[in-house]
């Protein structure tokens, strides 16, 4: 079974499938190499977790901060800040629609975006880094399975 960790991203990742903007070029990794033909795209992937006691009286209960981010990028000489913000309005609007993540997670916000740009290339490329916060509850001998 997979960690609640993955399958939170999973389904992350699925529900922001299918967006006008950037389709099905959801790829669930931070290392993935972006071609131009696969460009508007998001790259979703987790980079931090904390962990503390569910409570003072047992000690077999994790409460779990998740950091899953959703990183948007498009292409194009014109109006590129314009293509960003409407990745980043898709991706709000999908990620809200399921703060639970299918019931694994108790919450699930949005914690800070950045934009940034690169002229360098044939064309400027642009990027809008979105930082979700996810809590969640597993047990700390069963991190496959979501309290």
């Amino acid at each position: 079974m997979a960690h609640v960790r993955q399958s939170i991203r999973e389904r992350i990742a699925s529900n922001c499938t299918g967006l006008t903007t950037t389709g099905t070029n959801v790829f669930q990794s931070r290392v993935y190499s972006l071609e131009p033909g696969n460009l508007p795209c998001l790259l979703i992937y987790s980079t931090t977790e904390t962990s503390e006691r569910l409570t003072m009286q047992t000690t077999d209960s994790l409460n779990r901060d998740l950091t899953v981010m959703v990183e948007g990028y498009a292409r194009g000489s014109s109006n590129i800040d314009d293509t960003l913000d409407t990745i980043s309005a898709e991706v709000e609007v999908a990620i809200a629609g399921d703060p639970t993540c299918n019931d694994l997670a108790i919450d699930t916000f949005l914690s800070s975006t950045e934009i940034e740009y690169d002229g360098e290339g044939d064309q400027p490329i642009g990027a809008v880094r979105m930082s979700w916060s996810v809590n969640y509850e597993t047990k700390t001998t069963v991190p496959t399975t979501a309290l």
